[in-house]
Parts: structure tokens; C-alpha cells; sequence
């Protein structure tokens, strides 16, 4: 950490301090953080960590990053990103441009999230139309649930996914995750023989519950966008919609 933090020193001494073009405006920690931003009506957000990491909060911040944070209109993150430490650290950034949102894909999140961050950023009107089409999108998939009977199947869910498959209106009966499942646990799922075991793409765990459960659909759902790209969170959560459905 001091290392890194001495070598944002020295290139923001060599660079003194001057801004680059090729910064984006609004800057996030994450691909998800960014999704988020772009569902808000920002679209020229830029992440931090590489939106193809599997696991982008824990990303190593660079100094190059330091100065793209320190540059931007607005910089947003959750919270839980390995980086942030640094990024409170380094004087160069200006406290009162940094935002931190909650990283959920529910709807009420989403609504509540794209009206902070589309308020600071002015960009109200297309964040209206951009969370009126994923609300679509959610509303839509609730119907589908209950009118195949979905709601009424057993779910086991990874606890970063559990969130969100309870807003879909799905029976999420236990949890397990993020770390490997426990003796415990896969007894659980051998017990229960659930319908459905929805993991985490992002730190997979419920290979032991599935090998206990072969009759069990598995899901392997995604939080963080793999692209930056348009609509890139509306994508990754009609992807998961989609292998429910």
C-alpha cells in the first residue's frame, strides 16, 4: 500500500497533475457500480476494474486510476472494493465528488440508486425512460414466475444472488455462499432435493450441493456486467431472467 501510494506521488509530480482526454467524466470502482451509473442516464461512465475480471472489487488500483478518479465529475463505488482504502487516502481526490451506492439488482434499489445518482449528474429524463425498461423487464418476469408456477418451487440461492431472487418472487428457502459450503450444507441440499440451486458466477460454491441433488436445476447467475457496454446491468439481469424462464 505505501509502495503504491509512493508511486501516485511521483507520477502525479511528473504529470503535474494535469488532466487527460482520455479520462472519462464520471468515473466508477466497478463494471457494476458503472451499470448502475448508465441505468441513471450517465453514459460516459468509466470503470475502474476491468469489466471482465471475475471478481473486479478486488482489483490492485494504479496511479493512472488515481488520476482518473481525481479528474472526474463523479466518482462512484459500494464500498466493498479492495481499492477504496487508497482512493480515501490519496489527497489528489477530492472528497465531495465521491458517491457510494448500494449494489443491488432489485427493483426498488435500482429505482432508489438511479435517482441519487441521475439527480447529481442532471440526467433525470433518460433515467426515467432507462428504469421505466427495466422495470418492464422485472415486472414482466414476476408474471411469467407465478404464472408457471415457479413461485411455488424450492430454491436453495447463494446469498449474492438471494436478494434478488426474492424480488423476482421466487421461494428462496436457505442460502449458502460465499465461501464453501459446509458439511452441514451439503447434507441440507441432499435432505431438501431443491428445485432450483442458484449460484454466484462470480464465486461459484454449490458444486458439492448439486452432485447431493442431481434432480435440481442449476442457475448460475451474474451481478457485474462482463462488457462495458450500452444497457450493459439491464442485459446481465435479463440473462438471469431468462435462465429462470
Amino acid at each position: 500500500m505505501k509502495k503504491l501510494l509512493l508511486l501516485t506521488i511521483v507520477f502525479f509530480a511528473f504529470t503535474g497533475c494535469k488532466k487527460s482526454e482520455k479520462n472519462a467524466s464520471y468515473v466508477a470502482s466497478t463494471s457494476w457500480t458503472a451499470g448502475i451509473a448508465q441505468m441513471a442516464g450517465i453514459d460516459d461512465v468509466k470503470s475502474i476494474a476491468p469489466a471482465n475480471l471475475k471478481h473486479p472489487p478486488e482489483y490492485e488500483i494504479t496511479p493512472m486510476d488515481i488520476l482518473a478518479v481525481s479528474e472526474a465529475e463523479l466518482f462512484i463505488f459500494a464500498g466493498y472494493e479492495r481499492m477504496m482504502e487508497t482512493i480515501s487516502n490519496a489527497a489528489e481526490v477530492d472528497k465531495s465528488k465521491i458517491i457510494k451506492i448500494k449494489t443491488a439488482n432489485t427493483l426498488q434499489n435500482i429505482k432508489e440508486m438511479t435517482m441519487i445518482l441521475s439527480e447529481k449528474a442532471g440526467t433525470q429524463e433518460k433515467a426515467k425512460k432507462r428504469v421505466s425498461q427495466f422495470e418492464n423487464l422485472i415486472l414482466e418476469t414476476r408474471k411469467k414466475i407465478i404464472q408457471n408456477g415457479l413461485d411455488k418451487k424450492t430454491c436453495y440461492v447463494n446469498k449474492n444472488q438471494a436478494e434478488f431472487a426474492k424480488d423476482l418472487g421466487l421461494n428462496v428457502v436457505a442460502t449458502f455462499g460465499p465461501a464453501p459450503l459446509t458439511a452441514e450444507q451439503i447434507a441440507f441440499a441432499a435432505e431438501n432435493q431443491f428445485d432450483y440451486i442458484i449460484d454466484n458466477v462470480h464465486n461459484p460454491v454449490a458444486a458439492p450441493a448439486a452432485e447431493v441433488s442431481p434432480n435440481s436445476k442449476i442457475l448460475i447467475w451474474r451481478n457485474f456486467p462482463s462488457k462495458n457496454e450500452p444497457n450493459a446491468l439491464y442485459k446481465v439481469v435479463e440473462e438471469n431472467c431468462k435462465s429462470l424462464l
